[in-house]
């Protein structure tokens, strides 16, 4: 299969140049298929990237992330420095200044106080914020005048790019989410569905796990874009049926996320309509391991908290025999090719900040077996399945419906079968799996399995804010509405006690060391998370869209404001 890249800068520079000639609204819909379906058009309530991405056509951060990494101003004049006086000498506090005159798509004015209710909204005690970790070591938000944000820091922090910066943490109009907070957060439908924002689109009509119809925002900042009149975003079906429908019917304008095989990819270029496009970034497929007990026998409200361990999976030695028992290069031949690399890491770029963490790479079985041994499970009746105390080591391997993770789970079944582990398949519809339904038993965070598998990155290049999503208080639970990143429920006093170090260091190599040790305490430390694959971002455009640039650090939607019509 022959990759694409987006990142090209001669390519980037021509997709760009004809969106200046465009009027707003001049070259109809586009149309774009998410085969994972958005639940909610709030970044906050969910830790969904569909969610967070097809939300970011209408929700903006102060600030975003270019297809390099760099920081890039959305809603403000100019980016913070030292050297401009943004950021102050001691690194405790950054100042933004908002774009004058820049309105609401409701045509009301974005004032400083939407930053200070946002911030309120995210952090508040009673609430459960997809995104806390955005916010780690914020003192307050202030409002200096109508168009200058303070955000002051509890100690000096070097990466002050987190807070209202990036996809995953956008302004909220104050107005409209008033009453919004803390537990009332989830019930606010009308706000969460149809957000007033500062994007190129604003919704016009929202249906849950299905469709989101959106029309060009009247008080965009640029007048000449977006140059679509209207962007429809379908959602549902799979992965192959997405690329389908760009790459050979030319139904749809832009797929997200085509994790299909090289095999079908290399058959579907032949179909002529459009065209696949790939970098890498930070994206690694996992399993994440429950620490604490899933079980349907526990009462609700205690069920995957942790009032109750794990009964299996709270002894390290198991989990690291499931990480042995597994081969990663198989995987990455079978689900990507070129388009995935076997990983022990959690962080696996930038290169600056990834460890040398590699003993994962090599399958272990024997070495597994013996692990097991050790534990004390054994197979005390011949049945294939180890045992102890009466117990049977069976556990349930949850993930979404998509080809390729049903292939993985088929084959990682196996190969813990061979070691002695009963294991019980559940595929879940994508939509329902990343959404945030605190009434759902199926979410990724309400984690009521044993053993799950999904995808996902960061914003930016820098790992902080992702690796501060495994503190403690960050797991999720029926006090936060089950939102939270911690999503295994890992809780270690030391690794809190790190993040609040690496949130304060200001030399970078001392930075990178604590990044890669933080990465190393989740995962050949603890085998609390097992990555298998770094996955490069594979989605794919129309030949008739125009100004696609592929971003890895940011939402793949970043410059939908650039989209044009190549007539």
């Amino acid at each position: 299969m022959k990759l694409r890249t987006a990142l090209m800068g001669a390519a980037a520079a021509m997709a760009f140049a004809p969106a200046a000639l465009a009027e707003r609204g001049t070259d109809g819909e586009v149309k774009i298929l998410y085969a994972q379906a958005v639940s909610t058009m709030n970044a906050y309530l969910s830790s969904g990237t569909k969610d967070v991405e097809v939300g970011s056509l209408v929700l903006e951060a102060l600030a975003g992330f270019n297809e390099k990494g760099e920081v890039i101003p959305r809603l403000v004049t100019e980016i913070p420095s030292l050297e401009n006086g943004g950021i102050s000498e001691d690194l405790k506090s950054i100042t933004w200044k908002l774009i004058p005159g820049l309105k609401w798509s409701d045509g009301t004015p974005v004032t400083a106080n939407d930053a200070v209710f946002t911030a309120s909204y995210c952090m508040h005690p009673e609430g459960g914020c997809a995104q806390l970790a955005r916010y780690e070591g914020v003192e307050k938000v202030e409002a200096v005048d109508d168009l200058t944000i303070k955000i002051t820091f509890v100690d000096a922090k070097p990466n002050p790019f987190t807070t209202l910066v990036g996809a995953q943490s956008p302004l909220l109009q104050a107005a409209q989410f008033a009453n919004c907070l803390g537990p009332a957060a989830s019930t606010c439908t009308e706000q969460n569905f149809k957000p007033i924002g500062t994007g190129p689109f604003r919704v016009t009509e929202f249906r849950t796990n299905d469709t989101v119809m959106l029309e060009a925002n009247p008080e965009y900042r640029d007048p000449a874009k977006p140059a679509f009149a209207t962007a429809l975003v379908k959602g549902g079906g799979d992965a192959t049926a997405a690329a389908r429908a760009v790459m050979e019917t030319g139904e749809f304008d832009y797929a997200w996320n085509t994790q299909i095989s090289p095999e079908v990819q290399a058959q579907m270029e032949g179909g002529g309509k459009g065209q696949f496009v790939s970098a890498f970034g930070t994206l690694v497929e996992r399993i994440e391991m429950n620490m604490t007990d899933p079980s349907p026998d526990l009462p609700e409200g205690e069920r995957a908290t942790t009032k109750h361990p794990h009964p299996i999976l709270s002894d390290i030695r198991v989990r690291q025999a499931l990480s042995m028992a597994i081969d990663r290069q198989i995987l990455v031949d079978i689900g990507y090719g070129n388009a995935g690399r076997p990983t022990c890491n959690l962080v696996p770029a930038p290169e600056f900040f990834a460890s040398d963490n590699t003993g994962c790479l090599t399958q272990d079985v024997e070495g597994a077996k013996a692990l097991l041994d050790e534990a004390g499970w054994t197979d005390s009746d011949g049945d294939g399945v180890r045992d102890k105390d009466g117990k049977k080591l069976s556990l349930v391997y949850q993930t979404s419906v998509n080809a390729i993770r049903q292939d993985f789970q088929a084959i990682i079944k196996q190969w813990w079968n061979d070691i002695g582990v009963e294991v019980e398949l559940k595929s879940i519809d994508p939509s329902v799996f990343f959404g945030g339904d605190a009434g759902s038993p199926d979410t990724f965070q309400k984690f009521y399995a044993d053993v799950e598998m999904y995808a996902n990155n960061f914003d930016g290049t820098d790992p902080e804010p992702y690796l501060a999503q495994y503190t403690c208080e960050k797991a999720p639970r029926p006090e936060t509405q089950w939102q939270g990143e911690n999503v295994n429920r890992f809780c270690d006093p030391a690794y809190d006690a790190l993040v609040a170090e690496l949130v304060k260091t200001r030399d970078m190599d001392q930075r990178a060391e604590i990044a890669k040790k933080l990465n190393d305490m989740l995962t050949k430390d603890s085998f609390t998370i097992v990555p298998l694959v770094d996955r490069g971002r594979l989605s794919a455009h129309s030949n008739t869209l125009g100004g696609v640039v592929l971003n890895t650090w940011d939402s793949e939607l970043w410059n939908a404001s650039d989209w044009y019509r190549i007539k």
